[in-house]
């Protein structure tokens, strides 16, 4: 089957997770990905464990499928040649080495472009290619100084990071929809062009209603834990058995809220009747609806509340998630197999459906080389 970026060729210079998850996603929409490999050990997640799988490290497996892997000395002439021959046969280069670096070896895009009109080069830095290009781009260094962890966490415990690297995931959807806007512009003018992609700019986008409500009336927020600054209820409530999260973000909501709760009540009440008042009175509507949900189990108000269209549900750990997506005919695990191993490599599915040209998975995460064994 014929994918999406079917003859788009890319030469993969980044590692750990923000580039590698974006060139995934080309890979996985039909493009052929060579990712390039330094010799002492390549990709350093792949030695980030545990958890393992197969003796291979779980991280390494989340972002790499659909890719062959070639070793490249970048430190000697012949590797860096190699390189260049490579990024002469590819439609795009994309790499995440601090600014500078590329360019020692002969790879920056202004020596490229030169010789490769068409090429389009996507960098992707912490802190962006001028004062801030000397600063690690750390996932948990930029949730610290972007804002994220001050509006994460409960304002008595302080502020936390969240359970993933959220950062670096945004930051790779972001370099993964640039090289697509720079093809589209390829295909229509021959010309490639750089796209510069940073974790910084990628979570202040990414604050959406926080950052906005900074920059337009200078408001910082703080953490609020589980609920929302704007919105009530819309925050998490305590059952019989586990926490609830409830999201009745208007009064149309909140009245079947209340109505499955069997408090009509609620909703005629004043201090509840609109958003705002609910707001106003929070800590009085929390101790009503949680009087109301303790009488039985998370999954019985998920079932009861979402039968009334009242957006709900229990907090799910991943095994449950997982059993979720499988119900709703998600198909949110596939399998792919792998000569070199025993067994099928299991792989979280690709977020996107596409009718005509859908995610194939062609290929699992490629297995390191030794240098003297790569294929050159």
């Amino acid at each position: 089957m014929t994918g999406a970026l079917d003859g788009v060729r890319v030469a993969d210079f980044s590692r750990v997770l923000a580039a590698p998850y974006a060139t995934m996603l080309l890979a996985d929409l039909g493009a052929e990905v060579v990712k390039v490999e330094r010799p002492d050990g390549g990709d350093e997640t792949r030695t980030w464990g545990p958890p393992w799988s197969g003796g291979e490290s779980t991280y390494f497996l989340s972002v790499n499928r659909n890719k062959t892997s070639r070793v490249v000395d970048l430190r000697t002439e012949d590797g860096r040649r190699e390189a260049r021959e490579l990024v002469g046969t590819c439609d795009v280069l994309v790499e995440n080495f601090r600014d500078g670096t590329m360019g020692r070896f002969g790879l920056g895009y202004e020596q490229l472009a030169e010789r490769h009109p068409g090429l389009v080069y996507c960098s992707v830095t912490g802190f962006g290619p001028h004062a801030g290009a000397a600063l690690p781009g750390y996932d948990l260094i930029v949730q610290a100084v972007g804002g994220l962890m001050s509006v994460t966490g409960d304002p008595e415990t302080g502020p936390t990071k969240v359970g993933v690297a959220l950062v670096d995931v945004v930051t790779g959807l972001h370099a993964a929809l640039g090289v697509l806007a720079a093809l589209r512009h390829r295909d229509r003018t021959g010309r490639g062009q750089r796209v510069e992609v940073n974790l910084l700019s990628s979570l202040l986008s990414a604050l959406t209603n926080q950052s906005s409500a900074h920059v337009t009336t200078g408001a910082v927020p703080a953490p609020m834990g589980n609920r929302h600054p704007s919105i009530a209820p819309y925050e998490v409530l305590a059952t019989a058995d586990r926490p609830f999260a409830v999201a009745a973000a208007n009064d149309k909501l909140f009245a079947r809220l209340a109505e499955g709760l069997g408090r009509p009540d609620l909703a005629a009440d004043p201090r509840f009747a609109t958003n705002a008042h609910r707001v106003a009175h929070r800590e009085e509507l929390v101790a009503d609806l949680e009087a109301e949900l303790r009488r039985e189990s998370a999954d019985h108000w998920f079932a009861r509340l979402s039968e009334l269209g009242v957006p709900c549900g229990p907090i799910n750990d991943l095994g449950q998630a997982f059993a979720l997506a499988e119900r709703l005919g998600l198909q949110p695990v596939r399998y792919v197999d792998d000569p070199g191993r025993d067994a099928p490599v299991a792989q979280v599915a690709h977020p996107i459906t596409l009718s005509e040209t859908p995610a194939t998975y062609r290929a699992a995460p490629p297995l390191f080389l030794e240098p003297q064994a790569a294929s050159r």
